[in-house]
């Protein structure tokens, strides 16, 4: 599946390769948390980020109970934020900070890019296994801006 994540100031829309919103995801409240929201405006999941920018650590929540913990394990040297849940852990592996692999239970599923739009916001490019994809995967580009996203803006 290829999707992209589109930033735009405190949202974000996820389209499919044929460029039709399939999500949007929204700053809620004044905290740092994200709702991912179906073409229907139901709350899918959110993203909570607890840590700062420094050590960024954030949760993904499926009906008010932790379904995925997120930590950034190095933001310079071999970047890599890893999710780990019940029975599944994710690693988004890179070398620049900006294209990242998505490795799922020590197997390659995928990739996210980064890239830059026209207007200077950042976008990601997700080329996911079907059998991988999730509701939650766009998520992981929100988390990968909200850890490197200001270094990427600045490159």
């Amino acid at each position: 599946m290829e999707i992209t994540v589109a930033s735009r100031g405190n949202r974000y829309t996820v389209e499919d390769k044929n460029q039709r919103t399939i999500y949007t995801i929204k700053k809620k409240g004044f905290g740092q948390r994200y709702i991912i929201l179906d073409m229907n405006n139901y709350n899918l999941y959110t993203l909570i980020q607890t840590g700062d920018e420094r050590r960024p650590f954030f949760t993904i929540v499926l009906n008010d109970d932790t379904f995925l913990k997120m930590e950034c394990k190095s933001m310079f040297l071999d970047p890599t934020i890893t999710a780990v849940g019940k029975n599944m852990k994710y690693e988004l592996r890179s070398k620049d900070r900006k294209n990242f692999e998505i490795i799922f239970n020590d197997n390659n599923v995928g990739k996210l890019e980064t890239k830059t739009g026209v207007t200077g916001d950042l976008q990601y490019d997700i080329d996911i296994d079907n059998k991988a994809f999730d509701d939650y995967i766009p998520l992981f580009a929100v988390a990968v801006d909200r850890a490197f996203g200001e270094m990427n803006k600045t490159k």
